[in-house]
């Protein structure tokens, strides 16, 4: 007759624990190689599941009760002959860091923003992801240079091109302080109206809106969506998210509450530019403070939005998920404490 040894009852015991470890819902962790045999991982590892559990070692298991469906983004793009010469910003003339063509910013942000989709779907696999840029006055060799770009992505892609008189009679001619908004202005605020506007036609769950440059991380959407699950489940509350970690932040003095998505600690903050993610719910709550920022030129232009952050939660990555491709003093540019020329060379289109 066989004999049973020690370590062959260890092992049968060792696998029925972890599987009624499974079964109630447990994690368990050996402490001598931080393996986790119930999710076949180690404590490094990402260890979160979309929509049902977010796991951060050493603080345990957030289970997802606002779970994500689909994801809009819509991304602002103005190319124009005179910006892509001047390369100059808006209605501020100030060179971009890199000093390149416009086009190059809005290439490399719409290529790091596939790859990193891409990548999210990899996870995310039961959320839909769509794609929408809403451009204003680029030359046709550069909405072919877009087109060409979007055929990497592994999910649905749309360009709207805005009509040269499109909300003409709906923007202010003139800014709160009576002075004239310059062309590059209006067309923002042409771009940020018709972005609302899609948002609330289009959309079902969440919606990201950006500006054409933000060059992000390739794990940006990622830990984005795993975030949002996780403080909006936390919260019991939809919430905004921001991607950059902007200079500003550390320039004065404020009080943040510091939460832990899922491979990032955020923060929350009061102010923002106009690139964010929220839910369909909160823009139809805030619709009418939104569109008021799209058509009257407040200083600051995201006035109405920090207006909403006094009632609603905002928070912002450390380190950042996206480089702001400003002018480099910019307090609203690059981030700190970030590899900006290696996130801009990844982003090269060939």
């Amino acid at each position: 007759m066989k004999k049973i040894s020690k370590k062959e009852n260890k092992n049968l015991f060792k696998k029925i624990f972890i599987q009624i470890a499974r079964k109630l819902g447990y994690e368990i962790i050996d402490q001598n190689n931080l393996y986790i045999p119930t999710l076949k991982k180690t404590a490094n590892d990402n260890l979160s599941k979309p929509g049902l559990s977010s796991i951060t070692i050493p603080t345990g298991k957030v289970h997802i009760t606002r779970k994500i469906t689909d994801l809009t983004i819509i991304i602002r793009s103005y190319t124009s002959t005179e910006v892509e010469k001047s390369k100059v910003m808006l209605d501020q003339n100030k060179k971009r860091i890199f000093e390149f063509p416009k086009i190059e910013y809005t290439l490399r942000t719409i290529n790091s923003l596939i790859n990193s989709c891409n990548s999210a779907l990899d996870i995310f696999q039961k959320i839909k992801i769509k794609l929408i840029i809403t451009d204003d006055n680029s030359t046709k060799e550069n909405l072919e240079r877009i087109n060409n770009l979007l055929k990497k992505a592994n999910f649905e892609t749309s360009i709207i091109n805005l009509g040269k008189k499109e909300f003409s009679d709906a923007i202010v001619k003139n800014d709160t302080n009576n002075k004239p908004i310059t062309d590059g202005m209006f067309s923002n605020m042409k771009n940020i109206l018709k972005s609302i506007e899609l948002a609330v036609d289009s959309a079902n769950d969440l919606v990201y809106f950006l500006e054409d440059d933000y060059i992000h991380e390739k794990i940006a959407l990622t830990e984005m969506l795993f975030t949002y699950e996780k403080i909006s489940s936390q919260l019991n509350k939809d919430i905004f998210l921001c991607p950059a970690d902007y200079p500003y932040l550390y320039s004065k003095l404020e009080n943040s509450n510091i939460y832990i998505g899922n491979m990032r600690h955020w923060r929350s903050v009061n102010e923002t530019l106009i690139t964010f993610l929220t839910s369909k719910k909160m823009i139809l709550k805030y619709l009418n403070e939104l569109k008021s920022m799209a058509t009257i030129r407040h200083h600051p232009m995201e006035k109405k939005l920090h207006e909403i952050y006094e009632k609603e939660n905002c928070f912002s990555p450390i380190p950042s998920l996206a480089m702001h491709c400003t002018f480099i003093n910019s307090t609203y540019g690059i981030p700190p404490i970030f590899d900006w020329k290696k996130i801009w060379d990844e982003n090269e289109i060939i």
